[in-house]
């Protein structure tokens, strides 16, 4: 089963709170960016980047990924290595809130978000 309509609110919320916190300056956004998506019980943080080497197509960069595990109530998170496949981050593998999920992405310890 999804999240209630108000989990929904609240993770949106805390997500595009703090892509906003991250994005760039705003004379720099027409180049690069931040954004999210939302999933079932997933959610994807990525960089587009407007001006790619190859192609005149924005492209979008995978920067995280956490997966809300109902069975066991933990988010899994999740950042892409060179292979273009999702890995288990190393140093905080899961988190009890999304909270804490956001707070590991932002913290980045094993610069694998971030570079």
């Amino acid at each position: 089963m999804p999240f209630s309509e108000l989990e929904n609110k609240l993770y949106q919320k805390a997500v595009s709170d703090y892509v906003e916190s991250k994005r760039p300056p705003e004379h720099l956004r027409k180049r690069i960016d931040l954004n999210y998506k939302f999933y079932k019980f997933s959610f994807e943080i990525f960089e587009i980047d407007y001006e790619p080497i190859f192609g005149k197509e924005p492209v979008e960069k995978p920067v995280a990924k956490a997966t809300f595990v109902n069975t066991n109530k933990i988010w899994k998170i999740y950042w892409q290595r060179a292979d273009l496949k999702w890995h288990s981050y190393p140093l905080h593998p899961t988190a009890k809130t999304i909270k804490e999920v956001l707070q590991v992405i932002r913290e980045d310890e094993a610069c694998c978000f971030y570079g």
